[in-house]
Parts: C-alpha cells; structure tokens; sequence
C-alpha cells in the first residue's frame, strides 16, 4: 500500500502541501484530485522519492522510495510522459529500463505488445510520437518490472476514446489482481468509472477521502435561483453553512426540504432544487473544491 503520513512540502513563501495523510489500498484504484495547482503532483513527487518532504513521509509497503533495493520492480511511475529522451526509440527506452533492472530482454517485447506499439512504432524516435504513443509507452516502462503498486499523473493525456478504455481496463484489472493504483486526472469521468476510492485535495490540505459512494452519497445539496449570492446570504443568515460554486449553483449540507423553506421565507425564487446524491463526481468535486479553483467564483 501507499501511505501518507502529515506530509508537508514548503517552498520559499509557498506551502504547496500542508500536513496531508491519506492512504492507498491494495486491490483498489485511488483517485487523487484537486483543483490546478492544489498540491498533487508534489505530493506524487514525494511519494517516489523526487520532492523530499519538508515533514512527514510517504511510504511504500512500509519503506521510502528511496529505500527501495530495486523500485522498478515494487513501483511504477508515471509523472510526464513527455519527459522520455526524444532521442531514443520506444524500444531503446524499454530495453535501457529493462537492463537497469536486471529484467531479461523478452519483457521488452511483451510490454511492446501489452501497451499495443506496433514493431515500426517502437523502432521511431521518441521525438516523433504522438502525445497517447508516449502515454503507451510510459505506461510499459512503469509496467515493465511487475510491480504491485503503481503512481501515474494523468496517464490518459493525448488517448483517444479507445486509448481511454484500454487505460481504464489495464487499471481495473491491474487493481483486480491485488495490485495498489494511485491515480492523479483531470478527466473527472474517468476517474469515477475506474476509482474505488477518493482522495481530494484543495490549497494543500485534503478536504475530503473515502470510499467513492460514501463520498458521492454525502454530496448534500444542489440549488440554483435568480440571484444566487442573496440565496447564499439568505441560508447563512438562517445557520446554515453553504458554498457560491464556480458553475453558479449553491452547495449545502443540509436537505433540500429546509433549503426551500429559507428560500420561500426571504422571498427568493429557485430554478433548482435536489439532492446531490447520484448528482456525479464533477458536483461533488465542484462542491469540495469552490473556494480553491482559479476559475469561476468563489464565496
């Protein structure tokens, strides 16, 4: 497993991750996200060893990355598909990753065809791949030392829709064999077919984590009127905490019912009325995160 443990990263003026713990399961894909800038990819950095924590740990099985004899064989790591050497072909850049690992050259060609590079493909220079080849091909490098935990920064970058459902596939079947996903997208859709669970992040600190259907069950509720910031005003003045979303809707944890009945009290008329359950990650990840995003409002 992948465990998380009161991770700080501070920069010159900047805490970029702030006292965050959470923790990855065996046989189950974590979904880990936030807002543009919310502190993921340097806590995926500190996972594996590239940004070295200012306090706390993150650990693997119990042991830092950096700690690991042979991590190829433990971990997969996919940050930036982009950050290959241009130079080199896709199979000049297995068999290098496979010699470093004392792997037999035959795997080369298994993940070759695992991630479905063509024979003309994997003899072109990097430089010369389409964004989804070098996803293809970061996916069979992180793949390449059968490890049971992988951390992958949004491996579906630059896939087609057939790309996507291949991804989606290898890592519910990755998970399914026991294996521990650690998965950081923006492609929120994505995200909730595959997750299990749910980790997000806002301005360094996690704001919510658990079991997808706990969280999507406790989303609270969706409303929407003619002038949503006097909605808002209205329910804090009734006691009741809520959030101005980026999308112009108002969050609450309360039911609907008692919603309505401020509403109808201050005068206010309403365009929408629900409950969020069943409403889909992008409301929920709308609700966690409105007073993080750079775009759209925040209250």
């Amino acid at each position: 497993m992948i465990t998380v443990e009161s991770l700080t990263r501070r920069y010159a003026g900047l805490t970029a991750v702030d006292d965050i713990s959470f923790t990855a399961l065996p046989g189950r894909v974590t979904g880990f996200l936030g807002p543009n800038g919310a502190g993921k990819s340097t806590t995926l950095r500190a996972v594996v060893g590239l940004t070295v924590p200012t306090s706390g740990t993150a650990t693997i099985n119990g042991e830092r990355f950096a700690d690991l004899p042979n991590p190829g064989l433990e971990v997969g790591v996919l940050l930036d598909a982009s950050a290959q050497h241009a130079g080199r072909t896709g199979r000049e850049i297995l068999t290098i990753a496979a010699d470093t690992m004392g792997l037999p050259r035959r795997r080369v060609d298994e993940m070759l065809e695992r991630v479905s590079l063509t024979p003309d493909e994997a003899r072109r220079r990097v430089r010369h791949y389409s964004l989804g080849m070098r996803q293809r091909l970061g996916i069979g490098t992180a793949l390449l030392g059968e490890p049971r935990v992988l951390v992958l920064d949004e491996p579906a970058n630059g896939l087609d829709p057939a790309g996507i459902r291949w991804m989606r596939d290898l890592l519910t079947g990755f998970a399914a064999e026991g294996g521990t996903v650690l998965l950081s997208s923006h492609l929120l859709h994505e995200i909730e077919v595959v997750a299990d669970d749910l980790v997000v992040i806002g301005n360094g600190a996690i704001v919510a984590s658990g079991s997808k259907e706990e969280l999507l069950a406790a989303a609270g509720t969706i409303v929407r009127s003619t002038s949503a910031r006097d909605l808002a005003h209205a329910l804090e003045q009734a006691g009741i905490p809520c959030t101005l979303a980026g999308d112009g809707s108002v969050r609450t944890d309360v039911d609907p019912a008692r919603v309505g009945s401020v509403a109808l009290a201050a005068g206010i008329a309403l365009t929408e009325l629900r409950s969020a359950e069943g409403a889909g990650l992008e409301d929920m990840f709308l609700s966690l995160t409105a007073d993080t995003q750079r775009e759209g409002a925040a209250a």
